[in-house]
Formats: structure tokens, sequence, C-alpha cells
């Protein structure tokens, strides 16, 4: 059976902790700013569409959370770069789907290639013992969002 934590030493970790993912979230967008040609919303809405297309634009919308208008916009950028393909949506005449094309897969691939080695040049300055507990806080991480869908 665990021991019960005191709720001033979780919320005391909750905030070290969340400190510590924002700026590593942030040096990781750094890092990939440079290479990608694109903005953080843009590589994010690359990423869902890859991850859940092909969506509508409202849906996309509603996955990054931000506004359909502003999601046009994001979408415009990403189709002059040649990343999307927009297809008409058979459930809506209005609407299109768009989907991630082979360049879009190749620069995501490129990015996150880059976001990891980024991170394992940090992790190799690091004694085993630091990076087998990185791998343990990875899997706490995981099972944590795990815990939140289900």
């Amino acid at each position: 059976m665990a021991t019960r934590t005191p709720d001033n030493s979780i919320s005391d970790t909750a905030s070290h902790l969340r400190n510590a993912i924002v700026r590593t979230s942030r040096a990781l967008r750094q890092e990939a700013a440079g290479e990608s040609g694109l903005s953080p919303t843009q590589t994010a809405a690359l990423a869902s569409i890859s991850r859940s297309g092909p969506l509508t634009p409202s849906e996309l919308a509603a996955i990054e959370r931000v506004k359909r208008p502003t999601m046009t916009r994001t979408l415009a950028c990403l189709e002059r770069e040649g990343l999307i393909e927009r297809t008409p949506d058979p459930a809506d005449g209005r609407s299109s789907l768009v989907a991630v094309n082979d360049a879009g897969r190749e620069r995501l691939a490129r990015l996150r290639r880059r976001k990891s080695a980024y991170l394992a040049r940090r992790l190799r300055k690091l004694d085993p013992e630091e990076v087998a507990t990185l791998a343990r806080a990875a899997a706490l991480l995981d099972r944590m969002r795990e815990d939140e869908r289900g």
C-alpha cells in the first residue's frame, strides 16, 4: 500500500514539475523553429492532422482549441508550404478535409529527429542513474496522461 504524501508536498512537486516541463517544451520548440520554417502553432496543427486526420478545419480548430478563422489562416500557410492536401468533405460539400502529405510527414519526422537529438545531447551529460530516473519519469508522465483519458 502506498503511503500518502502531504498535499503541500504534492503541490510543490506539481509546481516544480510544471515549470520543468514548460521550460523543456519551450527549448524543444526553439530547437525546431530554426529548421522548420513553421511557427509553433503551424507545427502543432500539422502534428494534429498527422495524428488524427483527415479532418475538417472545424475539427482541427477544436482539437487545437482555436477559433475557425485562426485555423483557416494556419491551414493556408501549411498549404502554401506544400505540407497538406485538401479534398472535398464527402459528408458536407461546403467543407473540406485536410490531410498531411508526404512532404508534411517528412517535415514532421525531421523536426522530431531534431528534438530527440537535442534531448539525447543533454542526456549524454548525465550519469546512467539520472538517465534511468528520467526514463522512469517519462513512463510515469505517460501513465498520468493515460489515466486522464481513461
